[in-house]
């Protein structure tokens, strides 16, 4: 590597800090390490209706599909953790979902690193900024260039950050200096794989998203089946059990972003279950909720209802039997039913 090639890395990562990112990694853009085991994961059926990934299989397998010509990835992490500050009514929707949807957050900077990096470099250099909605292996990528190590729970830990941070990709034809990967300090630990509710752990480092809290709550559309209902506990979007019980999260550094936390209350479950189709876009507008649509949230908050046997949201998920989709009427009608077996539920 040349003096000017340490110097472009040295600067690059300067620049990923000065737009807010906590920690930045270069590695080289070769096709994944973990391809043989992605190609083996969706062949399994273990990513469930999430089609997409199977349809951009090709691209993930190779960076160079998306970006031709890349030489190098420049990996970025930026926090999402509350640290001690905490809205309680934000409880049941994972951490990373409580202020403004990450992607319009962290893309723009990334696109921005990308133009950097090509200002810098000169010549002919051609970049590609990605978050998780391109098809690209982001956590394998990011690993390879040292931005962590992936655990058992599938998540990208570091020491500093824990697990609580979203990881952003620019593939750039340049040729930077790389650094080093992180070794896998999981050791014997098991503490995610044992606190899984629906036990969705197939084994350490491969989750069956069926069974997977944060699937069930955000991508599966229509029904969840009875016994996966009543095992979502209080998780109205997403889930954090794995990630909570990691001992690499108890010391992890809190989030410096203002956007990626709540912005207001989210407010009591059961008025959600009144919001009609524009009520819920202007509700949650911005927000990475609207990722799971309507009718899924309006699911999720009768299941969690009845889950907490909150008997006074009777009357709500009532009227929610007469709502126009039959999603939203099959969850207020199990509920109800669970409510009633948990005791007199309120007029």
């Amino acid at each position: 590597m040349s003096l000017v090639g340490l110097a472009l890395g040295s600067v690059v990562k300067a620049r990923a800090r000065e737009l807010g990112f906590d920690r930045v990694a270069i590695g080289p853009a070769e096709p994944p390490e973990h391809g043989d085991a992605l190609e083996a994961w969706l062949d399994a059926g273990y990513a469930g209706t999430m089609d997409y990934l199977d349809r951009g299989r090709a691209e993930r397998l190779d960076p160079a599909r998306l970006r031709p010509g890349c030489r190098s990835v420049v990996a970025v992490a930026m926090s999402y953790n509350p640290g001690s500050s905490s809205d309680e009514d934000w409880n049941p929707v994972s951490r990373y979902a409580r202020g403004r949807d990450y992607h319009d957050v962290i893309r723009p900077r990334l696109v921005e690193l990308a133009e950097f990096i090509r200002s810098a470099a000169g010549g002919r250099i051609a970049s590609r900024a990605a978050v998780d909605t391109s098809a690209v292996l982001e956590r394998d990528l990011a690993a390879r260039a040292g931005l962590g190590w992936i655990g058992k729970n599938t998540n990208l830990l570091t020491p500093s950050l824990g697990s609580y941070f979203f990881i952003g990709i620019v593939l750039t034809t340049v040729e930077l200096p790389f650094d080093q990967a992180e070794p896998d300090r999981c050791g014997t630990c098991t503490a995610c794989l044992d606190a899984c509710p629906t036990r969705a752990f197939v084994a350490p480092y491969v989750l069956d998203a069926r069974r997977c809290i944060s699937y069930l709550t955000i991508e599966h559309r229509g029904d969840i089946a009875d016994e996966l209902a009543g095992q979502i506990g209080e998780w109205l979007f997403g889930c954090d059990v794995c990630q909570e019980v990691c001992p690499w999260n108890r010391k992890a550094e809190p989030g410096h972003e203002p956007a990626l936390g709540p912005s207001g209350s989210l407010g009591a479950l059961e008025t959600l279950l009144e919001l009609d189709p524009q009520a819920f876009r202007a509700r949650f507008r911005g927000s990475a909720i609207t990722r799971t649509r309507r009718a899924g949230l309006l699911r999720n908050a009768a299941i969690v209802l009845a889950n907490r046997g909150e008997h006074r949201a009777a009357g709500a998920l009532g009227r929610a039997l007469g709502d126009d989709d039959a999603v939203v009427r099959h969850a207020a009608a199990w509920a109800l039913e669970k409510l009633a077996h948990t005791g007199e539920a309120a007029p």
